[in-house]
């Protein structure tokens, strides 16, 4: 293809839509490379890639790189040779490490370290999102239809900004990273006016019973606010635990979690109390990315069991709608108050 010819309107299209995937790869990590310097411990590139195996410095050196390089793809993508071969030789970097992602969620997969509802790794994702941009890269520049090139630029940062929590609760959520640990700790959901847990909160609080049951942690706390009636969130999972066979005693309420972020707070005040180094945590699959996060804004690492639903909640739809609204929230808040 020659360089002077016009793009076709699929061709727009389609390199709008990698230079889209391009800016959103490349603001995300550089969203967070500032975030790790205003908050020591933020860091929330490991969402999306794992550098641990590496030492900080090549794995903060590739982040910068993405971080500059893919953004000015994105808006200058008629490059000279020594920017075009800079760029494509990061994402082929960054491809190889997400490779390695891969391959490392099937070895945890295959030893048994991790039970996946949903077979696929987030990083498998994160790999084919890479591998797409290395073609349009290396293609000849042609002129484009401007209008229709940024306009499918701006609508792929808008599907990612949808799609991106969404397969992180399919894919991250829906594992299962249960393991030895000091204690247990389950979120709260809906108490009706009678004390009856909701369903909700039931299929959380028979989870956590099994892992005390399995012999996995040896205390359990449970985080919760208000229930409907004046029977407390808290009151009501411990009155269930304790009918399920967990004993009075290896249970702490904390009833003061009336959200993500003061579960996540008033918790971590309970682990240095009581000298808890590991925990797991417990809720729906479409909730532990934020948890997750949350955790690790504060510089506290967990680990997270979805709940074994004893149905599908009829209002699912809206809950994961919600929840990637307010994960995006809660990922920019911190910044936002510094």
């Amino acid at each position: 293809m020659s360089p002077g010819r016009v793009s076709t309107v699929g061709e727009s299209i389609r390199d709008g839509f990698v230079r889209g995937l391009a800016a959103f790869i490349g603001g995300f990590s550089l969203l967070n490379l500032l975030g790790n310097l205003l908050r020591p411990g933020y860091d929330a590139n490991i969402w999306w890639i794992d550098f641990r195996f590496l030492s900080p410095v090549v794995g903060n050196m590739c982040l910068i790189a993405a971080a500059v390089l893919l953004p000015l793809y994105a808006c200058l993508p008629n490059m000279s040779r020594w920017r075009k071969d800079l760029t494509i030789l990061m994402t082929i970097a960054l491809a190889a490490v997400a490779t390695w992602n891969v391959v490392n969620f099937y070895r945890l997969l295959y030893r048994g370290e991790i039970r996946a509802g949903v077979p696929l790794p987030f990083s498998l994702l994160v790999l084919v999102s890479l591998l797409v941009l290395v073609p349009t890269m290396l293609a000849k520049p042609r002129k484009a239809r401007r209008w229709l090139e940024w306009l499918s630029v701006a609508g792929t940062i808008a599907v990612c900004l949808f799609v991106f929590p969404l397969a992180q609760m399919i894919c991250f959520g829906k594992t299962d990273y249960r393991r030895k640990a000091d204690s247990i700790v389950v979120l709260g959901a809906r108490t009706y006016a009678d004390g009856t847990p909701s369903d909700a909160l039931a299929d959380r609080v028979r989870t956590a019973c099994r892992l005390y049951l399995d012999g996995l942690a040896p205390t359990v706390i449970m985080s919760g606010g208000p229930g409907d009636g004046p029977i407390h969130e808290t009151e009501a999972m411990r009155k269930m635990a304790v009918s399920l066979g967990v004993p009075d005693k290896a249970i702490v309420l904390d009833p003061d979690g009336t959200n993500t972020r003061a579960t996540v707070r008033n918790t971590i005040a309970i682990f240095d109390r009581l000298n808890i180094r590991r925990a797991m945590v417990v809720s729906h699959f479409y909730h532990l990315p934020r948890i997750k996060m949350c955790y690790q804004q504060e510089a506290r690492e967990v680990y997270t069991v979805p709940a074994k639903e004893s149905y599908t909640l009829t209002w699912m739809p809206y809950y994961i709608a919600r929840e990637i609204a307010a994960l995006w929230k809660y990922y920019l808040e911190p910044l936002a108050r510094r």
